[in-house]
């Protein structure tokens, strides 16, 4: 056996595996919990996602769903923190096709102002959590 016929054995070897082998995309699937829907669409976010943030908020992926989607109101993916002592959240990053596309560094604590969404996910984080 020469070389160049090992080099081939083992390449293909390596491409059998990689086919043959399930490939882990990402450590926790996603599961999704829906809020009450509104009237603009819907809020969803990810119970596998929650992370504590050391100033004791709550770090959690969440996207939002218009209720009628074109090229322009796709659906929307938040990092989102929310502070369930306050009852305020701050959106950390944003995006359209993935998580965090956008950073939003300047990122201030908001009051949900009644949005019910909003309002429905931080109840149901927090809820939870605790």
């Amino acid at each position: 056996m020469t070389f160049k016929n090992i080099k081939r054995i083992c390449l293909s070897y390596l491409a059998l595996l990689i086919i043959l082998y399930p490939s882990r995309i990402d450590a926790l699937s996603s599961e999704w919990i829906a809020v009450p829907k509104s009237q603009y669409g819907e809020q969803l976010w990810d119970k596998n996602s929650i992370k504590k943030n050391q100033d004791g908020s709550i770090r959690v992926l969440s996207k939002f769903i218009p209720k009628s989607t074109t090229d322009i109101t796709q659906d929307i993916l938040y990092t989102m923190d929310v502070d369930c002592l306050k009852n305020s959240f701050r959106d950390v990053a944003v995006g359209a096709k993935e998580f965090d596309e956008f950073a939003n560094k300047d990122s201030e604590w908001k009051d949900p102002n009644g949005d019910k969404l909003i309002l429905g996910l931080i109840d149901q984080v927090c809820n939870f959590v605790s």
